[in-house]
């Protein structure tokens, strides 16, 4: 059992992929070009935006989005430390300082009210960040409705990072469709993954956009002329021509991945509360782009370890928040001022999950998960 089998996808799609990777082959044009445009246009009207721009990663979305915004050194940018260390990196990777706020414990996204107090805060103290990163993790939005608000009220531009949450819904919006500017990442594992390094950046803004097409090929205005420091961060036309062959299957394939998000919650039930399933807030849909779990009781390492022996691979997103980690040191935060990010970091425990997985499979994994509490607990 894998836990991402991508093998099973690309034996689905195979022939339409090597169509279209052989097309762009025999095109000679590798970077950008009309197939990156295609996709583009497609994912634009596909999320409901006007502007779409093709990059090499979903970390460089979340950079250029910065820059766009005109984030640099000595800005601070306000965002979660339970994420994926990307989203506070691309902050530093613009000379700006990350300002931590805590999650909220259920759906493990950005807390609204801890994100208003530390506006209030900050405002009282004349020192206003100048930006807000929310991040839709594990497949669904935060309360972005909230989060606009508070920014709008204390002047933030808003970023969505949505690089795992690409085809959700919120309160009838995509995901990167509810913010000012919205990011999602291509790389292999996500719901609409490439076969390489990718990502997009998505905003209603017309300046914005021009200012990423530019930033994203070394600050370009037009050939050989540069208006801006930027990036070398485009888009390969081969990864652009499988993401539309496996787009014009994204739909169907996150119907199945909710199919089978169902089927593990169902079968969770019985070892509640000591493997609690992950909970989808009103008004939104989730891609799950993990199916994560949360253990009880300082279990979920021994668990990991039960399940591992037994033929069922885990993974732990994310053991350590973003403040605890070196290279972040430097803030220097302590244990205790996010006791929900924290102890997330602790008892998160996601299980395999992908479009492919068989009932059979998903019935080993909680099969061993019920063998596991009845060894340690029951």
């Amino acid at each position: 059992m894998k836990f991402i089998d991508l093998n099973r996808q690309y034996e689905a799609y195979k022939g339409e992929i090597d169509e279209a990777v052989h097309s762009v082959l025999e095109s000679g044009q590798f970077i950008l070009g009309e197939v990156v445009e295609r996709l583009e246009a497609v994912l634009a009207g596909y999320v409901g935006v006007r502007h779409a721009i093709g990059v090499s990663s979903g970390t460089d979305a979340l950079v250029l989005a910065l820059m766009a915004c005109g984030v640099g050194p000595g800005d601070e940018v306000v965002t979660t430390p339970f994420s994926f260390i990307a989203t506070a990196e691309a902050i530093s990777l613009v000379g700006a300082r990350p300002v931590f706020v805590d999650i909220d414990p259920i759906t493990y996204n950005m807390d609204p009210q801890a994100f208003k107090k530390i506006l209030d805060a900050r405002s009282r103290s004349g020192s206003m960040p100048r930006c807000v990163i929310p991040v839709s993790l594990f497949g669904q939005c935060p309360d972005m409705d909230e989060i606009n608000d508070i920014a709008k009220t204390y002047g933030l531009h808003v970023i969505e990072d949505a690089c795992q949450s690409f085809g959700a819904r919120y309160k009838g919006r995509m995901s990167c469709a509810v913010s000012e500017i919205g990011v999602t990442s291509f790389f292999p594992s996500k719901p609409l993954g490439a076969y390489g390094d990718g990502g997009m950046l998505f905003t209603d803004d017309d300046e914005i956009a021009r200012m990423c097409i530019s930033l994203r090929v070394h600050g370009q205005s037009r050939r050989y002329i540069h208006e801006k420091i930027g990036l070398n961060a485009r888009l390969d036309a081969i990864q652009a021509a499988i993401l539309l062959v496996k787009f014009s299957h994204l739909e169907e394939e996150l119907k199945k991945r909710e199919e089978a998000a169902g089927f593990y919650t169902e079968g969770l039930k019985e070892i509640m509360p000591y493997i609690t399933p992950p909970k989808v807030a009103g008004g939104r849909t989730c891609v799950f782009a993990q199916y994560t779990v949360r253990v009880k009781g300082n279990l979920r390492d021994e668990v990991a370890r039960f399940l591992e022996v037994h033929g069922v691979p885990t993974a732990v997103h994310y053991p350590r928040p973003i403040h605890l980690q070196p290279a972040f040191k430097y803030i220097g935060l302590p244990q205790g001022p996010f006791p929900h990010a924290e102890e997330a970091s602790r008892e998160v425990l996601s299980l395999p999950m992908h479009p492919f997985i068989k009932r059979e499979e998903q019935e080993t994994v909680l099969a061993a998960l019920r063998e596991a509490l009845s060894s340690l607990v029951l």
